[in-house]
């Protein structure tokens, strides 16, 4: 077996998807796309390294899924995710394909294989059956290949050719470029690139996703603190005391936002909005409730129920739980009867008893999004 890294690109920004979820996190049953493709081509071979390029915003995230593949942040362009993942890789030989072609199968990845000793790049292709017309003039339709990945390339080789300001939608155009050697292999219709939501139809091995719920829980506390304004659920509740925090101090989001990580297994609100970050100082708590909400749908994520208590003996709560409940609904783009406020207090127990400062514990529900019925 020769010494073969595997990279997966997957730091696309979705735009031709066009959908509320980024291709790259549609759920294959339980899996999203991404680990799917990935794991569809390591069970075909024993590759020394894997390393999936990711998003920026989506690296962490990406990272609780595995600790036996290398997360590298990709760029601007294909080019330069793909120059960062090779920074990483090892071996010789480095296999090249894209989180959204998943169902390459054995026989086309042993064609690849076959011709990777006397050549610089393996390509498959698929061939032309119709009429091909070009600028007004038909040509040989024998002359034109419809090029797919993987694409295998001898790693230093394919180095040298990215390292330029020209930019190509594929390795292969940059090692021809170059002058290296590039083999043609057949490929395979059913290796399809999905691109649009409507190629979905034409990818056999996707399966729906789970009907599976996951519940998160967050819990937070906040000491009291004159001469600020109180803000809970987004929502202004007194005028003159509000919370000894880095941010606003809206403990009943910051408890929300804790919740819906958990569901998604995405950590906690320090992890994404350190205390010690200026760029959160004194930050409108609404904001980060927003940027949770976009990056849970981007990852695939619905949020269908949420129960929030607030726990304090002052302020007096009862005249604002339906407008932090619809504040909050709105933010989140779920119905309003899908989020619940309780307000109660500590029968005089406890810190917040001595009306020291505010507790909220808060439980979310999510499911996945359900691309096949959309």
């Amino acid at each position: 077996m020769p010494d073969l890294a595997l990279v997966m690109l997957g730091a696309g920004s979705s735009t031709r998807f066009n959908q509320r979820v980024k291709k790259q996190w549609l759920r294959i049953d339980d899996t999203p796309l991404w680990l799917f493709a990935t794991q569809n081509l390591q069970q075909l071979f024993p590759f020394k390294q894997i390393i999936v390029t990711t998003t920026p915003d989506e690296h962490f995230y990406a990272g609780k899924f595995s600790d036996t593949i290398t997360f590298v942040e990709g760029g601007a362009t294909r080019q330069e995710s793909l120059a960062n993942a090779l920074l990483h890789v090892k071996t010789p030989y480095v296999l090249v394909s894209d989180i959204a072609r998943p169902c390459i199968d054995q026989e086309m990845l042993v064609r690849i294989l076959s011709e990777m000793e006397n050549n610089d790049i393996v390509v498959p292709y698929l061939s032309v059956v119709d009429t091909v017309v070009y600028e007004g003039t038909t040509i040989n339709r024998d002359q034109v290949k419809l090029i797919q990945t993987p694409q295998l390339s001898r790693t230093d080789i394919l180095k040298k050719a990215l390292n330029t300001s020209t930019l190509y939608t594929d390795d292969s155009s940059a090692i021809k470029a170059m002058g290296g050697k590039v083999a043609y292999v057949l490929g395979n219709p059913e290796a399809k690139k999905l691109t649009c939501k409507e190629d979905i139809n034409d990818i056999p091995c996707l399966k729906a996703p789970s009907s599976s719920h996951f519940t998160g829980q967050g819990f937070d506390v906040h000491a009291y603190e004159e001469g600020k304004v109180m803000m809970l659920g987004g929502v202004q509740v007194h005028d003159t005391i509000g919370f000894k925090a880095h941010s606003d101090g809206d403990v009943a989001i910051h408890a929300l936002i804790d919740a819906l990580l958990g569901a998604a297994g995405a950590g906690d609100i320090g992890e994404l909005f350190p205390d010690n970050d200026q760029r959160y100082k004194n930050i409108d708590s609404k904001l980060l409730l927003r940027e949770v909400c976009s990056f849970l749908a981007k990852v695939g994520f619905e949020i269908t129920h949420c129960d929030l208590t607030i726990m304090a003996e002052f302020p007096r709560l009862s005249a604002f739980k339906d407008k932090i409940r619809f504040c909050l609904a709105d933010i989140m783009a779920i119905s309003p009867i899908h989020l619940n406020v309780k307000a109660t207090t500590t029968e005089k127990l406890g810190f917040v008893g001595r009306q020291e400062g505010v507790a909220v514990s808060a439980t979310t529900t999510l499911k996945y999004y359900d691309w096949k019925n959309v």
